[in-house]
């Protein structure tokens, strides 16, 4: 665990970086998606970085517009990062969106076209994003924070039971979302935003498989309102999104990502605008004569600088049984020249079925060769304390669920769960859904204990930060 006085100086810096794929690019993350390539981008994905400093410690937040890494490239990037900076690794969150419109990063083997474009993307693409924590950490200034938590609702529930009994995703309005909006807002002394973090839950699936343009789906437009309205960087940190997706997506209207960014960006200023980092006291001065007399004040800042602790931790989360590695290598190559055969044929919508059971397979076969035979896996947690409230980060898809339990009982004022960082791809769902079944208990490599584990794990975790007295 690093830890700081709170009565030392908190000081901040930000940067970031375009990492906006080429036109022809590969693109990835849909199954079902007919087209290869990227025929450019609809709005720049960039990767963003937020570095805190309190006397001897640092702690540096990268943010990347991708749909993830597997655990080989996450090491690349956050190797790179260290080294650029200076940093160790465990001084280090890199969290991603997880936009499904952008580069193909993880799925390789499916790649036919263009796979010297995605080789050479993924080959400069760790320096690029190390570059915006290096740029964070040239411009370091002192800092006050304060935070709060919102609601938005862009988000639904997207475990659907259709006619056929299948749990299927897409839009259940009846089942339970998670609408809680975090914002915190880091002010410079004289009053001036430097930097916003928003924290939200939602798939960044509004944008599908019909739609050939790169996007960082909604968190994209969300940055550009939460910057036009408050000042300074945003950094979007998604939460955990394992069963929530957008109240509309799967779609190819690029204009349903740009309004849905746009609601959670106003939603964000507005809770933004009402924070005073500064927390000005007002004091008494004298009074002006006029019409009506009028008191007349001084204003000064009262808030102390607040504690920065991190601390870091290996789950071993239990392992579900897998099937053998050969009989899942042997269902890929039949899946695939399957969808060749009706490529060939001119049969788009049987192609694209052999394509999508291939990707399903391909999961599949992933995991039972990281995991078969083993009964747990390690799976890295990552906490960051800031005053009186709590990043939580994990590898991986978690259920809506494990957050709002880590949230109901943490001793912080803030408590912000997110996936998709410092580590690769595997839905952790809650026990209830896997007696419903479904995609994400299909493609989770983890048992039904594993969510418990988590939560426990991350409660402790936290307790142990909050040993110390919470400060503003």
């Amino acid at each position: 665990m690093r830890h700081s006085d709170e009565r030392i100086e908190l000081l901040a810096g930000v940067g970031r970086c375009d990492i906006t794929p080429a036109p022809g690019t590969p693109q990835g993350g849909w199954g079902a998606q007919a087209h290869q390539r990227g025929s450019g981008a609809d709005l720049a994905m960039h990767a963003t970085a937020l570095v805190l400093k309190q006397g001897d410690h640092t702690i540096l937040i990268v943010e990347a517009d991708a749909i993830g890494f597997d655990p080989e490239g996450t090491e690349r990037i956050l190797d790179a990062i260290a080294r650029l900076t200076g940093l160790e690794q465990s001084q280090i969150r890199f969290s991603c969106s997880h936009t499904h419109s952008g580069p193909n990063t993880f799925r390789l083997a499916n790649i036919s076209e263009g796979r010297d474009m995605i080789l050479a993307y993924l080959e400069g693409l760790p320096q690029r994003i190390a570059s915006a924590g290096w740029q964070a950490l040239q411009g370091m200034e002192p800092v006050y924070a304060a935070a709060t938590v919102g609601a938005c609702r862009i988000n639904r529930n997207r475990r659907v039971r259709v006619p056929s009994g299948e749990v299927v995703v897409g839009v259940n309005e009846a089942a339970a979302a998670d609408p809680a909006l975090g914002v915190m807002r880091f002010d410079r002394k004289d009053g001036t935003t430097l930097a916003t973090i928003v924290h939200y839950a939602c798939h960044p699936t509004t944008v599908g498989w019909q739609c050939d343009r790169f996007t960082p789906d909604y968190p994209g437009p969300a940055r550009r309102v939460i910057e036009e309205y408050l000042g300074g960087v945003c950094l979007f940190l998604q939460g955990a999104a394992g069963d929530l997706g957008p109240r509309r997506g799967f779609t190819g209207d690029r204009n349903v990502y740009r309004r849905l960014g746009t609601e959670l960006g106003l939603a964000a200023a507005s809770l933004g605008m009402e924070l005073d980092p500064l927390e000005s006291c007002a004091e008494f001065d004298s009074v002006m004569v006029s019409g009506a007399n009028i008191a007349q004040y001084r204003y000064r800042p009262a808030a102390r600088a607040p504690l920065l602790c991190m601390l870091t931790r290996t789950l071993q989360l239990p392992v579900k049984p897998l099937p053998s590695q050969a009989e899942l290598e042997a269902e890929l190559v039949l899946l695939r020249a399957r969808a060749e055969a009706f490529a060939i044929a001119g049969e788009k919508t049987e192609m694209l079925r052999a394509q999508a059971l291939a990707t399903q397979a391909g999961w599949r076969l992933e995991n039972s060769r990281r995991y078969a035979g083993k009964s747990t896996a390690d799976w890295p947690m990552q906490l960051i304390r800031i005053g009186s409230c709590v990043f939580v980060s994990l590898a991986g898809e978690p259920f809506s669920s494990i957050a709002r339990r880590i949230r109901d009982q943490s001793p912080a004022r803030c408590t912000f769960v997110s996936g998709y960082s410092n580590g690769g791809f595997g839905y952790i769902p809650d026990r209830a859904a896997y007696r419903e079944g479904g995609y994400e208990v299909e493609a989770t490599p983890f048992s039904e204990d594993a969510a418990d584990v988590v939560v426990d794990q991350a409660l402790s975790a936290i307790q142990e930060l909050f040993k110390e007295k919470i400060v503003p």
